[in-house]
Parts: C-alpha cells; sequence; structure tokens
C-alpha cells in the first residue's frame, strides 16, 4: 500500500508535467487553431538551453532564462512566419509546423552534437524526500510539482482574473468584436503562442534531470502529448489537465506492478492466447496511452471535456 502511494506520487508528477507541456498546445489551439506539431520540438529546445545555462550560470538561472528565451522565439516564429501562413489556410499552418519540428531536431544536432547531455541537480534537491521500503520519492520530483503547480496556478489567475485574460478569452470567442474595441487580436495571438511555447520550454528545463536529454526526445513526448489533448478535447484545458494526470498515474502505476495480463485477464474473466498472458502489465505501459485513445475516439470523439460541435 505504501508501494502504491509513492507510485501515486511519482505518476501525479509525471502528470503535472504532461499538462504543463499540453497546456500551451491547448492554448495555441483555442486561440490560433493551429494543432502545433512543432510544440514538442520546443520542450526539447529548453532542455538543451536549460543544460546549457545550467551548466554555466546554475539549474536555477536555467529555470527563468530557457522558457523566455524559448518564447521569444516563439513569438517570432509566429510573428514572421505562422501569421503568413495563415492567410493561406489551416493545411500551410500545419505544414509549415510540421517542417519546423524538422528544423529544430537538426538544428539541436548542429549545435549540441548527436550525444545525450544530463542536468546536475543542486545538491538540495538531491536525494529522497520519502522512503518508505523500497519505494522513495524524490525531492526533485517534489520540487517539480510544486514548480508545475505554481506555474499553472499563475496561469490560471491571468486567465481568469487580470484584464489581459478577459480580452484574450473575448479574443478566443468573439474575435472580431474585440478587435473592434480596439484591442490587437493578432498581437494576442502573438502572446498566446509565446506563452505555450514558454511552457513547454519550462517543462523541458524541469523535465531534463530525469529525462535522457537528446535529439530525438521530442518525437518520444511529442506523441504522448497529443494523446493527451485529444483525450482530455482538444481546445479544452480542464480536460487536458484530467488527461494528464489520468495518463501520469495510469503508466506510473503500469510500470510499476509485477503482475501479468494473464492474472489481469483471469481476474476479469477475458480469456487470452498465452503468448499474450505471458506479457507483464510493466511491457505493455507504454501501449496504455494509445490504447486510451483509441477506446476514446470510438466510444466519444469530443474527449472528455471537449464541445461537440454543434455546442460551439
Amino acid at each position: 500500500m505504501l508501494a502504491f502511494a509513492v507510485a501515486t506520487l511519482s505518476g501525479l508528477s509525471y502528470g503535472l508535467l504532461l499538462f504543463m507541456l499540453s497546456a500551451g498546445l491547448t492554448l495555441i489551439f483555442s486561440m490560433l487553431g493551429v494543432l502545433n506539431f512543432a510544440h514538442a520540438s520546443f520542450y526539447m529546445l529548453g532542455a538543451y538551453l536549460g543544460y546549457t545555462v545550467a551548466a554555466h550560470l546554475g539549474f536555477g538561472f536555467a529555470l527563468v532564462f530557457a522558457p523566455i528565451a524559448v518564447g521569444l522565439a516563439g513569438a517570432a516564429i509566429e510573428r514572421v512566419l505562422l501569421r503568413r501562413a495563415r492567410a493561406n489556410g489551416p493545411l500551410h499552418e500545419l505544414l509549415l509546423t510540421f517542417g519546423l519540428a524538422y528544423l529544430l531536431a537538426e538544428l539541436v544536432k548542429l549545435v549540441w552534437g548527436l550525444g545525450s547531455v544530463s542536468i546536475a541537480l543542486p545538491a538540495v534537491l538531491d536525494g529522497p524526500l520519502l522512503a518508505l521500503g523500497d519505494a522513495t520519492f524524490s525531492r526533485y520530483r517534489a520540487f517539480m510539482m510544486a514548480v508545475s503547480v505554481a506555474t499553472l496556478a499563475g496561469l490560471y489567475v491571468l486567465l481568469r482574473s487580470s484584464r489581459t485574460g478577459l480580452v484574450l478569452r473575448a479574443a478566443l470567442t468573439h474575435p472580431s468584436a474585440t478587435q473592434a474595441l480596439g484591442h490587437d487580436v493578432a498581437r494576442i495571438g502573438t502572446l498566446v503562442f509565446a506563452v505555450g511555447t514558454g511552457l513547454a520550454a519550462l517543462a523541458g528545463v524541469i523535465g531534463a534531470p530525469l529525462a535522457v536529454v537528446e535529439p530525438g526526445m521530442a518525437e518520444a513526448v511529442g506523441s504522448i502529448v497529443f494523446v493527451v489533448v485529444i483525450v482530455g478535447g482538444l481546445g479544452s484545458l480542464g480536460g487536458a489537465f484530467a488527461a494528464s494526470l489520468l495518463i501520469g498515474c495510469v503508466q506510473t502505476w503500469a510500470v510499476g506492478s509485477s503482475a501479468s495480463l494473464g492474472t489481469l485477464a483471469q481476474a476479469t474473466g477475458i480469456g487470452l492466447p498465452p503468448v499474450w498472458a505471458a506479457l507483464s502489465i510493466a511491457q505493455v505501459a507504454p501501449l496504455l496511452p494509445y490504447m486510451l485513445l483509441v477506446v476514446m475516439l470510438a466510444c466519444r470523439p469530443r474527449g472528455l471535456f471537449g464541445k461537440r460541435e454543434d455546442d460551439v
């Protein structure tokens, strides 16, 4: 039971990291209508910039500098490239972000090489916070949860309580009316893209000490992020939050399980071929998010909190 509690904490920390990453993609899709295929590449870029800054100035500076730098780069990309592609329709926007993902991947290889790098943790964050038998919950994971919650709480306050958030929400639903009231909707779109890419970079810096920072990391995490936003419901921050925690916990529980598929099938009365029954739940853990995606698309295509087309 104690091991399950520690695994749940680890799953929540992973889920909050996924939400920080998927929240930026959700904001960009809600405001600009762009399903940004390069979003995970900004996560990777944040991790690499964080590695460079942490090596020279320390991990604290990396947490601040990398998201700001990537956010500014995102604003420039939206202003110079994406805005021009928008005039030619959504297909051109999609293709542009698709090409941008490959461009950023090659840029990372040119600057940092093909090998993997790692960010050293500050001494104060290194070591276990909880040790319950063989199960441990590290101080860094607790710090990661705290930063994620604080950042996302700040984002919630910005969107719900500030004048900027009021204008942004008005631009999401009534862009023409917002423009007529004297607000620059195009500039708001640039701000949203910058915030979204900055959140991805922050997730990259925070997740880097627990992951392998290498040129293929965008491909590894990108598919999971799209699973999150589709399962939660395209354009829904609440849905992305619920889906992130669900996927984070389910995958962590599965990885830590020693049971086999045969045992699970026997408990539920389902017959499985011997080859499948011999597999452990931990072995099929990487497949679980995609199985959830298939089930969600078959049973509830709009996602957990997404809206029907006729409700929009």
